[in-house]
């Protein structure tokens, strides 16, 4: 768990340091607002569409081996835009950085599935919810100050060399496997860990044509679209919105975001205790994490227009609320995909569902850059990431309609795959 956690942590710091020297970067290198947006997009060009390969791979040949290769990328990518002196060469390494870093989530969710018990779940994807919006907070603030001391090509180069020495922990970690997800599921027979027999789950194989026929796959990518697009919409112009709309100077910039994204981080950790607490004792898991996914986009909404329209220090608090509910909902980010597609199925649903969920990256920063290149101002742009978090309400609630395993029933006949 801490592992798995502390790759996604180092893999937000990475995917996020271009928008902690963004002021920087525009000035060292040109760039304007709409194609400072193009260069936040194009982290999310490879890495929307390689999730549904990579859930595939992570099944394949092993969810420990394909995040090693990821990383492996992504970290080079990094240290390379230390180095990036133009701007078709930093949307190049960008490239490359979505390609590596769309590893992540199917490989981690993977791996959670095969490891933790539904009871377990929120808990689990809590302590991974906290890492990686625990990433932005480290990121920005260490990230921030390296810019100020040393430039920001040595922030690229710093958390690049970093995130390397991920590898030599992970390199003597026994990694779960398939039969041991079946050997819990035993367990599971005999009433001691989450329900489902192993003779159930033997006789699931789901395809990917199975998949996509489950209209619950599409209620959690729409889900997660609509919170992504507003999560990368702040993820990636937060620094810029405060150093310019805001008047921040870039100290007090890194100081605030910081805070921000550790509430965020915070809030996800707690969370995720709380469901499975409230689920051992009775509970629903249905109910649980769709109460909050509610509150989430509906408080989400709320946030967005108060910062379009609010005073500085009304829309800091906004700012705050949106990250503690956003925080909130992460846990049952990945947790209700976990739960829909079980153990044999997980990796290839999440590729598919973080697929869809990151085309909001694709999209977010981009017209971010056009509205604000358009406006010179945020207002617009906080207004259409409300409307967007709207539907969310329509995925996680009305396209889910229980949360609950999914039983794969094989075609008659059918020949299990290996996986």
């Amino acid at each position: 768990m801490f592992l798995l956690a502390t790759v996604l942590f180092i893999n937000y710091i990475d995917r996020g340091t271009v928008a902690t020297v963004a002021h920087s970067l525009q000035l060292d290198l040109k760039v304007d607002d709409a194609h400072m947006g193009k260069l936040f997009s194009a982290f999310f060009w490879t890495y929307a569409l390689t999730q549904i390969p990579v859930g595939w791979l992570a099944e394949r040949y092993g969810a420990g081996k394909v995040l090693t290769v990821g990383l492996l990328i992504w970290a080079s990518a990094t240290i390379l835009m230390g180095f990036a002196h133009s701007f078709s060469v930093f949307l190049g390494l960008r490239l490359m950085l979505g390609l590596g870093e769309s590893v992540g989530f199917p490989c981690v969710s993977k791996l959670l599935a095969m490891a933790v018990p539904e009871k377990g779940l929120g808990t689990a994807n809590g302590i991974v919810g906290f890492a990686y919006t625990f990433g932005p907070a480290v990121g920005l603030f260490v990230g921030g100050q390296i810019m100020i001391h040393f430039g920001w090509r040595a922030s690229f180069m710093v958390f690049g060399v970093l995130s390397l020495l991920w590898l030599v922990p992970w390199s003597r970690m026994k990694v779960p496997t398939e039969a041991a997800a079946v050997a819990r599921a035993k367990e599971a027979e005999a009433g001691n860990l989450a329900p489902g027999t192993a003779a159930e789950r033997d006789d699931r194989w789901p395809t990917y044509r199975m998949i996509l026929k489950q209209p619950s796959l599409w209620g959690t990518g729409l889900g997660l679209f609509s919170s992504n697009y507003v999560f990368y919409f702040l993820l990636n112009w937060l620094p810029e919105y405060l150093e310019r709309e805001r008047g921040y100077s870039a100290d007090k910039m890194t100081t605030v975001g910081s805070w921000a994204f550790v509430t965020m981080a915070v809030s996800a950790l707690v969370a995720g205790w709380a469901v499975d607490r409230y689920i051992r004792r009775g509970g629903s898991a249905n109910f649980g994490y769709k109460s909050i996914m509610a509150v989430a986009h509906a408080g989400s909404l709320v946030c967005m227009l108060t910062m379009a329209v609010g005073s500085e220090t009304v829309s800091i608090i906004a700012l705050f609320v949106y990250q503690a509910l956003t925080g909130a909902a992460s846990p049952g980010v990945y947790a209700m995909p976990q739960i829909l597609a079980g153990p044999r199925a997980s990796g290839r649903w999440v590729g598919i569902h973080n697929c869809l969920g990151n085309l909001a990256g694709v999209a977010a920063p981009w017209l971010t850059g056009v509205m604000i290149q358009a406006t010179g101002h945020f207002t617009s742009a906080f207004v259409v990431a409300g409307a967007v978090s709207l539907l969310g309400l329509i995925g996680w609630l009305w396209m889910i309609p229980t949360l609950k395993e999914i039983h794969w029933e094989r075609p008659a006949g059918a020949v299990p795959q290996a996986t």
